[in-house]
């Protein structure tokens, strides 16, 4: 009997219940939850279904809200709705059998709520909601801005991939050897070489994974470094490079990499993925803004800290704990990023800026005002499919503007741009 047939998974819906509530009190919030004890303890079958549950909660939120909204007087305290959205999810998302998500999400309830749970779910089974309204996916303020951005029909189709679960990307160590592990992995193998795979379970566990043959990177997320084109021997500089997919990317193509970032914690990860495949890099634990090497570089790259607001595929918590005051806070530091990385690009060298990020402002707004204050820079226009990018992210200015759904399949939400200091620039 599976996990989501179960009534007795008590402690698999409790765990749901507690990744819920992680994932939308803060940011990381979901990644945290998910390496607790209560979910970490449980066996797999009940791990999978605890996740999967709580994913498929976060994915259809804003529908999943507005039905339970129908059927309330008013708001019940936060884990009784918690409770209610993660009932509506398996009965209506996870196909679980009725007697399963509405008896045991009964069982969880407080006892002065179960009443209260059990009529609202009931209701919900006797007129189906509908739950795949691209525009009820999507928080209303960010539904609204991508709709003044892109227009309608394309933020109902950035909006519609929030529903979607994503394939798994990884990044090839030896891109020669892509065909190769594409048929251990069951994987396509994509523009410029990203293999994408349905593949389940732990991927610590995949073929090629203990011998560093590959990494997990989004299609979108390894456009960057595949623009600054570094060659061997090349000096490199990754800033806010934790995780540290752009980081094994540059270090695989053969340049001497320093990667920088504040988190020491997210360093070990960075280090922890370089021993795994064998390639080196300096890491640095420094401000990036702020950094006092004087060194300069043939190619810079700056992934900047932003709103996030483009990896809802994978972390779709981040449209629910994101807020319009976060998109103007984060530019003002994307700004001072950009003027340190700046200065630190030997003349002649490349720089690229992104963001995982769909709001305009810290995307080609910043890219604009870099450009208004930085005499000695100018874009480096980018070709149609470079680097792998679709071509229809191509802006006419030479930048990218990669959607989710500009992918068959969807890819992460980025902005990109790649400047060149002219040679004769003076080092500010």
């Amino acid at each position: 009997m599976s996990a989501s047939s179960d009534i007795s998974g008590r402690a698999a819906r409790a765990a749901a219940l507690e990744i819920l509530a992680a994932a939308l009190s803060r940011r990381a919030g979901l990644e945290a939850a998910l390496s607790r004890a209560a979910v970490t303890g449980l066996d797999a079958r009940d791990r999978a279904f605890a996740r999967a549950l709580a994913m498929a909660t976060l994915r259809r939120l804003g529908a999943i809200d507005a039905a339970l909204q129908a059927r309330l007087a008013k708001p019940p305290p936060e884990p009784v709705l918690n409770l209610l959205r993660l009932g509506a999810a398996q009965l209506f998302v996870l196909k679980t059998p009725a007697h399963a998500a509405v008896d045991a999400t009964v069982g969880l309830a407080p006892k002065p709520f179960r009443a209260l749970v059990n009529a609202v779910l009931r209701g919900l089974q006797r007129e189906p909601p509908q739950l795949d309204d691209p525009e009820r996916l999507a928080p209303s303020w960010l539904y609204a801005r991508w709709r003044a951005a892109y227009g309608e029909a394309q933020a109902r189709a950035i909006a519609a991939m929030i529903a979607e679960e994503p394939a798994t990307d990884l990044t090839p160590r030896e891109p020669a050897r892509a065909a190769a592990l594409a048929a251990d992995l069951d994987a396509e193998v994509l523009p410029q070489g990203t293999l994408r795979t349905a593949r389940g379970g732990d991927v610590a566990g995949w073929p090629g994974f203990v011998e560093g043959a590959w990494w997990v990177q989004d299609a979108s997320a390894a456009v960057p470094v595949r623009l600054l084109a570094v060659r061997s021997g090349e000096t490199a500089l990754d800033l806010c490079a934790a995780p540290g997919g752009k980081a094994l990317q540059l270090a695989a193509a053969g340049a001497h990499v320093t990667a920088v970032d504040r988190s020491g914690a997210r360093l070990k990860r960075v280090a922890e993925n370089l021993t795994r495949t064998g390639l080196t890099a300096e890491v640095v634990e420094a401000d990036a803004a702020t950094w006092d090497d004087t060194r300069v570089f043939d190619a810079v790259l700056l992934d900047a800290p932003c709103s996030a607001t483009g990896t809802f595929r994978r972390h779709p918590d981040v449209l629910w704990v994101a807020s319009p005051k976060d998109v103007a806070s984060l530019a003002a530091v994307q700004a001072r990023l950009l003027d340190s990385a700046a200065r630190r690009v030997t003349p002649g060298g490349r720089l690229v800026y992104c963001v995982c990020s769909l709001e305009p402002e810290e995307g080609e707004a910043q890219v604009a005002a870099f450009l208004a204050r930085t005499p000695g820079f100018a874009l480096d226009a980018v070709a149609p499919g470079e680097g792998g990018a679709p071509e229809a992210s191509l802006r006419s200015d030479g930048t990218l503007r990669i959607l989710p759904q500009h992918r068959p399949g969807g890819a992460d939400g980025f902005y990109i741009a790649r400047f060149r200091r002219l040679p004769d620039q003076a080092r500010a």
